[in-house]
């Protein structure tokens, strides 16, 4: 957590991935982030994975230090009162809602006239999808997985989503640098689809198709376009190493005992696989054996220290469980956690702002809130509220 962007107040009316995602960026450099929810939870608060006491281990991580109302939206009193939040404090509201629902641009811009608002989609065209619909439409399973089997292969990252989040957070505060030199009120559409195809494009994936008139063939688990790819160490550990620049290519063959080899490979191909990485890819069915067999006589012991005296980039493949017991570099002494108690009652080590900001201290990540324990706070300071109006609304039920 970073003080950057104190004394901001935005407002969160989003579920899922994309829009929460959002918030926690901008609540980690200093925003404040308003979120309301449905009173005992929206469509994402139960979602998996799931704690020992019940709690979603993905809403507290999605919604760490924000404030939360709670609101009955299926009532019309209930959605004029989310109206209000999300075009009360400084008029930024970040939303996943439906173009044409009460909480349309038209409908908030009719209450705040600066009214800012980060809308994220699923197509651009209105049509409801999640980013496992977009991923499957765009065709990036048809490129993943073995070269021998022609099913789709999905994985369990939501890619676009976290990219929606990160650029839809970029957008909102590009929005509002503009709206205080030249006071507009505009409306951010951000659609998982354009996510998608905008980065494919930029990529260079949407260029190689139209013209080669080809789909890329999958490559199994060789990295496209490079020499990389999972390799099997003498006493069994597997381990991915990636060899791109000349100095990691020429390392890698020098700690391997094997320049000698691929000299001759190279003579043998009329090639130079030094100066250019797409035939280290193109030649991948020569060059293979040659690595794996080195590999397979060494131990990993033996490598770690070779591979790292010469530059070589590697990893060993492990399981999350193996990352949090092994590599502190990620966990046991990564300074962007910390070990922070969480509303369903469990403490485990926390995330707050990936970015290391030099000169700037870091706070410690802030839980996420339970469902509407900040309802009466919010509903006096950001609109005025009296004790009494307060009251009102909980006894009929328009609040939690």
């Amino acid at each position: 957590m970073y003080d950057l962007l104190k004394g901001m107040t935005v407002v969160e009316g989003a579920a899922f991935i994309a829009g929460p995602s959002c918030g926690l960026y901008l609540a980690q450099m200093g925003a404040k982030v308003i979120r309301f929810d449905q009173i005992g939870g929206g469509p994402d608060s139960k979602r998996w994975p799931i704690g020992p006491s019940g709690q979603s281990l993905y809403w507290e991580g999605l919604n760490k230090g924000k404030t939360s109302v709670a609101i009955d939206l299926s009532r019309p009193e209930g959605r004029e009162l989310a109206q209000r939040l999300a075009s009360a404090g400084d008029g930024l509201f970040v939303t996943n809602f439906p173009v044409n629902g009460f909480l349309s641009y038209d409908a908030l811009k009719a209450l705040r006239k600066d009214l800012v608002c980060l809308r994220v989609m699923g197509w651009a065209d209105g049509n409801p999808a999640v980013d496992y619909t977009i991923n499957a439409s765009v065709g990036v399973p048809a490129m993943t997985g073995p070269t021998d089997d022609t099913r789709p292969v999905n994985h369990i990252l939501p890619a676009w989503d976290l990219l929606a989040g990160a650029y839809g957070a970029f957008a909102l505060l590009a929005a509002e640098r503009d709206r205080r030199m030249l006071g507009k009120s505009r409306e951010v559409r951000l659609a998982l689809s354009d996510i998608a195809a905008g980065t494919l494009g930029n990529l260079g994936n949407v260029a190689e198709v139209l013209l080669s008139g080809a789909d890329r063939v999958r490559a199994g688990n060789d990295l496209f376009g490079a020499f990389g790819r999972d390799f099997v160490t003498a006493d069994g550990v597997r381990v991915m190493i990636v060899a791109i620049t000349p100095r990691q290519w020429t390392g890698m063959l020098s700690s391997l005992g094997i320049a000698e080899e691929v000299a001759v490979l190279e003579a043998e191909l009329g090639v130079s696989l030094a100066k250019d990485e797409g035939l280290r890819f193109t030649h991948r069915d020569r060059i293979n054996p040659l690595v794996a067999d080195a590999i397979g006589t060494r131990s990993l012991n033996t490598l770690a220290p070779m591979f790292d005296k010469v530059g070589v980039t590697w990893s060993i493949y492990r399981t999350l469980s193996e990352a949090l017991n092994t590599e502190p570099r990620l966990f046991g002494d990564n300074s962007i956690f910390a070990d922070i108690g969480h509303a369903g009652g469990d403490a485990y080590p926390t995330p707050g702002a990936p970015a290391r900001i030099l000169g700037e201290d870091r706070l410690a990540p802030a839980p996420a809130p339970t469902i509407g324990q900040d309802t009466d706070e919010v509903l006096a300071e950001l609109l005025g509220m009296g004790d009494g109006e307060i009251s009102r609304l909980h006894d009929e039920g328009l609040v939690g």
